[in-house]
């Protein structure tokens, strides 16, 4: 008999069906080898999967992979898999916990019963402002007025509040260097154009990672944990609500947890639950410590 686990596909920061950002989630029955993960995450193809296991103590880790590799951080699937555990009964309303990862222990959160809604913290970063690259401006097809790199290794570019984000084509495959590996492209909103969890949105943003083999991520948490703060100073403001303008569009609430922490609540739609063959899955729970950490 083939042996099953669980598996779950979450619109994470979606506040309809068919939007946001999907992530799939795999609820093993024992730490899996990386191999594995890789090879799964690839067949499901989303932009990334999210592994959770529990360990014998009670703790809760958590791994996310893309199509082609293992990343260290992914919000939108953390999100993803808080909200499937609260579909398999894992979690109830108004519950926490904390996932152990290779960014360190993340807190998440279930919203009110009813809400559909949960809340990540995300450790952010500074931004170092530094000269954007000269080819920049013509391979995003707009003028770029500030550009920073962080320690997450993404860089961020500012445009002008006029710019066309949303209509930008999209610039992956002319990207260069370490933007390749992740590129937020971000302007303030025309004021009222958008609204999200109560508000109208203060920025949006687009993300591209053709390095990670993501051409454009459609909603991505880390991006928004990164640039929040900056918003928030820009804007004195204890909060910001950040919309992504790609083509399944979404957002989320950020607020300051702690220095260096930010904290995303977002909406998510389950899409389907169903169970996969984990036949051939190997045990690995030595990767686990090595790779997954408080």
């Amino acid at each position: 008999m083939s042996e099953l686990c669980r598996a779950a596909l979450v619109e994470a920061f979606a506040s309809t069906p068919f939007e946001g950002n999907g992530a799939a989630v795999v609820l093993l029955k024992q730490a899996a080898d990386a191999a594995w993960m890789q090879a799964l995450a690839g067949t499901l193809n989303q932009s990334e999967t999210a592994f959770l296991h529990c360990d014998a103590s009670g703790q809760w880790r958590l791994r996310w992979f893309t199509p082609t590799c293992e990343l260290p951080l992914c919000g939108h699937a953390t999100l993803a898999a808080t909200i499937a555990l609260q579909h398999w009964q894992e979690l109830g309303p108004g519950d926490a916990l904390s996932f152990a990862s290779r960014s360190g222990k993340l807190t998440v959160g279930l919203g009110a019963s009813g809400s559909n809604s949960a809340s990540i913290v995300l450790p952010s970063g500074p931004l170092e402002e530094m000269p954007p690259p000269e080819a920049l401006s013509q391979q995003l097809g707009l003028p770029v007025q500030r550009y920073w790199a962080s320690a997450l290794g993404y860089r961020v570019a500012l445009l002008d509040e006029q710019a066309n984000l949303q209509g930008m084509e999209n610039p992956s495959a002319h990207l260069q260097g370490q933007d390749r590996q992740g590129l937020v492209v971000m302007q303030p909103t025309v004021s009222g154009s958008q609204e999200l969890l109560g508000g109208c949105c203060d920025y949006q943003l687009r993300f591209f990672a053709p390095g990670l083999g993501i051409p454009e991520d459609p909603v991505t948490g880390s991006a928004h944990a990164l640039v929040a703060p900056w918003w928030m100073e820009e804007l004195q403001r204890p909060r910001v609500r950040g919309w992504q303008a790609s083509a399944r569009r979404g957002g989320m609430l950020c607020e300051r947890e702690a220095p260096g922490l930010i904290r995303l609540t977002g909406t998510g739609q389950l899409l389907w639950d169903g169970q996969i063959n984990a036949s051939g899955q190997r045990c690995d729970p030595a990767s686990w410590e090595r790779s997954v950490h408080l």
